[in-house]
């Protein structure tokens, strides 16, 4: 003798797999070109805005003498490391004229992330780095003690009324602080980006090979 109930639940087993089919997301290697160029410069975009606000955020594990990381140099460094030279100077130039709206553009942050972005794609463009987290965190670290000097200097340069050896000093122990912390943060930022720009370059690729 067949229960009433069990026999529904097997018919209603069929509409809920025919409700799932509907519901699923098209990989995005159908999506529109279009759709997904915008969607690639979305997440670009909002990386950045992120980067924004994590600069003055101190969460556990993000201080060092009261130093953060500095997410928009690990954001150039991770962007120009594939890139050509005149993009990873572009790039830095950009995020470090926001850097300076968001804090003071007399000395610019521009000009020490616009040579990270030069000597970053130089470095690839001559292979002598490997794309690991290892060589990324390297590259970070010294990156970080480079963009913190060229800072130090235009302080020095524009003739601030504390004295240079007290400018040197606490740029010292800055550049420092930031390198070790930036280096170490470097690949929660570098691993996500980089395997979405690279999907996204292979899509773009593939979509060129079908037209051609």
């Amino acid at each position: 003798m067949k229960i009433p109930a069990f026999g529904r639940s097997r018919q209603k087993k069929p509409k809920s797999s025919e409700r799932k089919s509907k519901f699923q997301i098209q990989p995005l290697s159908r999506w529109h070109p279009g759709i997904r160029q915008l969607l690639g410069w979305i997440v670009t975009v909002g990386s950045v805005l992120l980067c924004l606000l994590l600069l003055p955020t101190r969460l556990p594990g993000m201080e060092l003498l009261g130093i953060g990381p500095n997410w928009l140099l690990i954001w150039v460094v991770a962007w120009s490391v594939k890139r050509p030279v005149f993009s990873g100077a572009l790039a830095g130039i950009v995020l470090g004229l926001l850097q300076d709206s968001m804090t003071s553009p007399n000395p610019t942050h521009a000009l020490s992330l616009g040579i990270v972005g030069i000597l970053t794609g130089l470095l690839q463009k001559q292979r002598f780095i490997e794309e690991d987290f290892i060589s990324i965190a390297v590259i970070v670290f010294g990156m970080a003690v480079l963009a913190e000097t060229i800072f130090g200097l235009q302080l020095t340069l524009i003739g601030n009324e504390r004295k240079i050896t007290d400018i040197w000093t606490y740029y010292q122990r800055v550049a420092l602080a930031s390198a070790i912390l930036s280096s170490l943060w470097a690949p929660v930022l570098y691993y996500p980006l980089n395997r979405w720009w690279q999907r996204m370059k292979l899509l773009e690729q593939l979509a060129k090979g079908v037209r051609s």
